[in-house]
């Protein structure tokens, strides 16, 4: 008689043999513990198992010596292996005391007992059937014959329940996603490439045997995810796509054998082989069959009472299913041009269901191992996204259907991102098939149909299509960094019933409006206009951007009607250590691109990137020809990096555009440096004028400081050119431009001509003027530092008399019929005079 049988009838005994009952406190006893949340179910089974028993009786010391104590492990039930299942048989009568314990955190409350209960409610039995003179043991004594399984034992049972239950229904619920198996792909690394090289001998040696492949390609597997990924690689690396057998123009190939043989065959192909290959190694595997957005499929198009298309397969590992497709992982089908494209996808190897169920649908729900399963219907409303969609983090945030209907001739389309992504679009009438491979990756669009802008988190696309129709949109993207090409994402159909009448907006070859998601990378930290189009105020623009480091900026702007010669001629840049700033003039309504390039400043070797694509739409005002910008001005206009770098500093005007309402100004600035300047003025057109245009500009230079006085002949645009050099041998080299904007109709007189003996601290105070009235008395005053002798000559010599503020005065006549009166001056011991400058005298036919 076993063991068991002797303490159950010792158990069911209420007669004497008290004696033999006694717990012997002088035997040590391990304790049975086990979670407080776990259930203690009771059944015949678990009697038959030993696993996770508990015998709790008075046994006598000679017992205890025939059976030594097990190990005190417990045991846990894999999560899942027990969902699915009715209550757990009540224990046969008269078994109390070999109640079986089993542990699973997924029983319900009411069978939940606590460790404490348990022993109470066992030791309470024993003691009922003690003698009352023998009940003076303590229940922690008691506690310490808790008798308890090896954990070996347990695990053993557990694996029995779990493929039991795994033939009965698909675990859903709690389970085990992707990422709990494997963190990322690279842990296969050494796996895949065994498996690569292992297939490609074996295709040289035309082995076609499928349990000699299997065990040659599972050899280094040391687990069943090993071994489940080293016959997904081998299908992948190993058999193509039979695009031939689809299409009908040769049989297809979908036997084991003739897959292996001929290195072809269709979904179904992929799947049985996988099935076939799975089994030799012990694991289970599903074909799965039903319905999928691969070949042929258009956006929206109905499964309803349509055969399935595809299978696909699931495995078992670790108590729980998981999804993967072979076929869709070996390539890709061009239907266009009739090939298998291989592209090996690492994505449709266990597959989330989350994200199976976007392209895959099965003819049974349960092989949709959602918590909550969707409908066909909901199946066909969904967007269609690509493995790049989910390999990139990206989520849709609207629309959540792929059927989209214009608003007033406008759709919207945002994508969510965690990671930076660049991404651009296209949008096309009567596309013949959406998976077919020929377009899956592009470059980039020159889509003028909509606004592309991409914030700090997300990607908003507002579409106008240029006509009513139906369209089919594919939304392209790839990481910031990469340098491959955009890959398609996801795809939608866009319906549009009225087109918006409005203006045509230029083409964006920089994928995106706004400013760019790497523009912070470039030095960029902001932008004065963060909205998708920026209006145009009065035919003029002012785009501001503010930068982390000194930088280098050009900037572009186009129209569909206008030149770029006339585009260049409406902007004018400003660099400054921490902005950047473009005015823009627009001559013409409509939309207009302004694209902002961008390098470090003092990098020159480095090439320049767009950091800011935007979108101006002038609706009212526009500004005429003649108020364009003139020609040729610098990328430098105004004070900024170069003039600080060169010592020029505190200047009178600090932006590039100045106003002349009276047709004259002086601008003032420092030359800590003292560089040798030269000013240079200039305008669009070449008018004959009565003096050249340098006659209207005059330049003082005393101490630190400089002043160039402008006096312009005539309405118009001007620019103004400062140039320096640091000694007199060197090239002068540009310091900043300058644009005069001058809207007085009364022309300016011109400046005296000046020659090279006026320099450093000479300053003309009377007359300012270069053109004098004949016949007349002028008053000269001038200072001229280290001059022995200042005087005029014209009709005769008048010199002029220095006075207790060091300035040369007297009163000059004009003459009459004499052309010109000059300034000069001796300085030293010499007596020679040199001409400083002349001054112009009126004739009766002008100068």
């Amino acid at each position: 008689m076993t063991l068991q049988q002797t303490h159950s009838r010792r158990f069911k005994s209420t007669q004497g043999h008290h004696d033999c009952s006694i717990m012997s406190a002088e035997v040590g006893i391990h304790k049975f513990s086990f979670p407080f949340s776990c259930a203690a179910r009771l059944s015949k089974q678990d009697e038959d198992s030993q696993v996770g028993r508990v015998q709790v009786k008075a046994l006598q010391l000679r017992d205890l010596q025939e059976n030594p104590i097990l190990s005190q492990s417990s045991a846990v039930t894999p999560v899942g292996a027990l969902e699915g299942h009715g209550n757990p048989k009540a224990p046969a009568e008269g078994d109390v005391a070999a109640a079986q314990v089993l542990v699973c955190p997924e029983a319900s409350q009411s069978g939940v007992l606590s460790r404490r209960s348990v022993f109470e409610k066992l030791a309470a039995e024993a003691e009922d059937q003690r003698p009352v003179a023998k009940r003076q043991l303590s229940s922690e004594s008691a506690a310490r014959n808790i008798t308890v399984v090896k954990k070996s034992a347990v695990r053993a049972e557990a694996e029995e329940q779990r493929h039991q239950q795994s033939k009965a229904s698909v675990a859903v619920g709690r389970r085990k996603r992707r990422k709990d198996l494997f963190a990322s792909s690279e842990v296969f690394h050494r796996l895949d490439s065994h498996v690569i090289r292992a297939g490609a001998e074996l295709k040289e040696k035309r082995v076609h045997d499928v349990g000699t492949i299997v065990q040659s390609i599972t050899k280094v597997s040391r687990t069943d995810l090993e071994k489940v990924r080293a016959i997904w690689v081998w299908l992948c690396h190993n058999i193509e796509y039979d695009v031939s057998g689809f299409l009908g123009h040769s049989e297809r190939m979908t036997s084991p054998e003739e897959v292996i043989a001929t290195g072809r065959g269709v979904c179904c192909g992929y799947s049985s082989l996988c099935a076939d290959m799975c089994g030799l190694v012990g694991i289970e595997c599903q074909e799965v069959a039903g319905h999928s957005k691969g070949i042929g499929y258009r956006q929206g198009q109905s499964f309803k009472n349509v055969k399935s298309d595809h299978l696909w397969n699931a495995v078992l590992l670790g108590g729980h299913w998981f999804l993967m497709d072979a076929c869709w992982g070996a390539g890709q089908v061009n239907i266009k041009q009739e090939s298998f494209v291989k592209r090996f996808d690492d994505f449709y190897f266990l597959t989330d269901p989350e994200e199976f169920i976007e392209s895959h649908f099965p003819d049974e729900e349960k092989w949709q191992l959602l918590e909550s399963p969707i409908t066909l219907e909901e199946f066909e409303r969904r967007v269609f996204k690509t493995s790049a969609f989910f390999s990139m983090g990206l989520r849709l945030m609207q629309p959540h259907h792929c059927h989209i209907v214009t608003d007033d001739g406008e759709a919207n389309v945002s994508i969510g991102f965690s990671r930076p992504v660049t991404f651009t679009y296209e949008m096309k009438q009567d596309q013949d098939f959406l998976h077919s491979g020929a377009s899956e990756q592009k470059e980039s669009s020159h889509c003028s149909s909509g606004l592309l802008t991409v914030s700090h988190r997300s990607m908003n696309l507002q579409l106008l299509p240029p006509a009513s129709g139906t369209y089919d949109l594919k939304i392209f993207a790839r990481p910031e960094t990469a340098t491959t090409p955009l890959g398609w994402v996801c795809s939608f159909m866009v319906e549009c019933p009225e087109p918006r009448a409005m203006e045509d907006i230029p083409e964006n070859p920089y994928l995106s409006w706004g400013l760019l998601p790497n523009a912070a990378s470039l030095g960029v930290a902001g932008c004065s206009h963060d909205s998708q189009v920026a209006q145009v105020e009065e035919g003029r623009f002012e785009l501001v951007l503010k930068t982390s480091r000194s930088l280098m900026v050009l900037c572009e702007l186009v129209h569909t009607e206008l030149h770029a010669a006339v585009t260049k001629r409406c902007l004018a840049t400003q660099i400054q250590p921490d902005l950047l700033t473009c005015h823009v003039l627009c001559p013409a309504r409509g939309f207009y691109r302004l694209s902002v390039f961008v390098r470090d400043y003092q990098k020159t070797d480095v090439k320049f990137q767009t950091a800011a694509n935007i979108l101006l739409h002038c609706k009212g005002k526009v500004i005429s020809q003649d108020e364009l910008f003139p020609p040729n001005l610098s990328s430098a206009c105004g004070p900024g990096t170069r003039t600080s770098e060169m010592g020029l500093s505190k200047f009178s005007h600090t932006t590039p555009v100045v106003s002349t309402p009276q047709g004259k100004c002086n601008i003032t600035f420092h030359n800590q440096r003292d560089l040798e300047l030269h000013p240079v003025i200039s305008r669009a057109d070449n008018k004959a004028a009565s003096f050249p245009l340098t006659r209207h500009l005059f330049c003082t230079y005393t101490d630190s400081k400089v002043t160039v006085s402008i006096s312009l002949p005539e309405a118009g645009m001007y620019r103004l050119g400062l140039y320096a050099r640091t000694s007199s041998s060197g090239d002068f080299d540009p310091m900043c431009d300058f644009v005069l904007k001058n809207t007085c109709d009364q022309a300016g007189l011109p400046f005296p001509c000046v020659y090279a003996a006026w320099r450093k601290g000479c300053v003309l105070f009377e007359p300012r003027v270069g053109l004098l009235e004949p016949a007349t008395c002028v008053r000269f005053r001038v200072r001229i530092p280290g001059a022995q002798r200042v005087c005029v000559v014209g009709e005769g010599r008048t010199d002029l008399k220095l006075n207790k503020s060091r300035v040369w005065e007297g009163e000059v006549f004009s003459g009459e019929g004499v052309p010109q009166l000059k300034l000069a001056a001796s300085s030293g011991e010499s007596s020679d005079l040199s001409v400083l400058m002349t001054f112009d005298i009126k004739t009766g036919q002008g100068v």
